[in-house]
């Protein structure tokens, strides 16, 4: 993987604060991203608990600049990115401004657990709205997939986007939702992005390459998954389809693998192409069990 440092200058409105919490699933670890040329700014995503290396880079960044948070806009639910709201109001929001709004979409599952810290004021994100700060244009798009409550954000001053973990720097991202996941990186693609700016791993350069390979990655698999279903000739389970569809992959890994094929059965389903009788799918145009 690429060195990403802890603090880095990415454009005249950009900075990256990195989260310090490298790993399998957050790889060099969390890119946070301050946004705006004046003394308040917004912080895009929030980082994870429990990784003091972060809070005190972007605790010394803030107080080095005489920076103040204007409102955090977080881009979705998982811990990486929401998690350290806590220590960040213990370090900073309790001793040199007040804590600032926080913006995100409402999950649609689980809304129990979509529950922030005391001390916050929640705002729900709306698709096309827009922020405005020094020097910065921010416009929320609505893109679910990865979760079902993540947003994407248009910088207009750049044709830039902050992809949060629907486009990453480095490899490709996991999804909840295949179906909405797909529809958001076509919205994606369709803001012609000049750069990405991702949730995790290096800037994105050739936004539209990269977009274009996710896409063509899972359109692919999707067509091994229905000629497969086509040959079988009869209902089939989604292991069976793994049997056929992930041969090089080790049997150890094949539960992993069922849990893909079956997002994208879901989608298939979904789109009304294919369904499902208990365990069993088979293609929509060849009648009911």
């Amino acid at each position: 993987m690429n060195v990403i440092p802890k603090v880095s200058q990415l454009s005249g409105r950009v900075w990256r604060i990195l989260g310090c919490n490298p790993g399998h699933m957050t790889l060099q670890g969390t890119n946070l991203y301050l946004v705006g040329t004046g003394p308040s700014r917004i912080l895009v995503d929030a980082g994870q608990d429990g990784f003091p290396e972060y809070i005190e880079t972007l605790s010394s960044f803030l107080k080095e600049h005489k920076i103040s948070l204007e409102r955090i806009i977080v881009t979705h639910w998982h811990k990486d990115h929401v998690g350290a709201l806590d220590d960040l109001k213990n370090a900073i929001f309790s001793k040199y401004q007040k804590p600032p709004p926080i913006h995100k979409f409402k999950r649609m599952e689980k809304p129990e657990h979509d529950v922030l810290p005391d001390g916050y004021t929640r705002v729900n994100l709306k698709d096309n709205e827009q922020f405005k700060t020094d020097g910065a244009t921010l416009e929320v798009m609505f893109t679910p997939g990865h979760t079902s409550d993540h947003a994407s954000l248009y910088l207009h001053e750049e044709k830039a986007v902050f992809s949060g973990d629907n486009i990453l720097g480095e490899g490709t991202s996991t999804f909840e939702d295949l179906y909405d996941y797909m529809k958001s990186l076509e919205r994606i693609l369709e803001a012609d992005p000049k750069i990405i700016y991702p949730g995790h791993g290096p800037v994105v350069e050739q936004p539209k390459d990269v977009i274009k390979f996710y896409l063509k990655h899972r359109r692919e698999r999707e067509q091994q998954i229905l000629d497969t279903m086509k040959a079988h000739q009869k209902p089939i389970t989604s292991m069976e389809i793994v049997s056929v569809v992930y041969t090089e992959t080790p049997k150890q890994l094949w539960r992993a693998a069922e849990l893909n094929v079956i997002h994208h059965l879901d989608k298939l389903i979904k789109e009304k192409r294919v369904r499902q009788n208990v365990d069993k799918y088979f293609l929509h145009d060849e009648g009911k069990l």
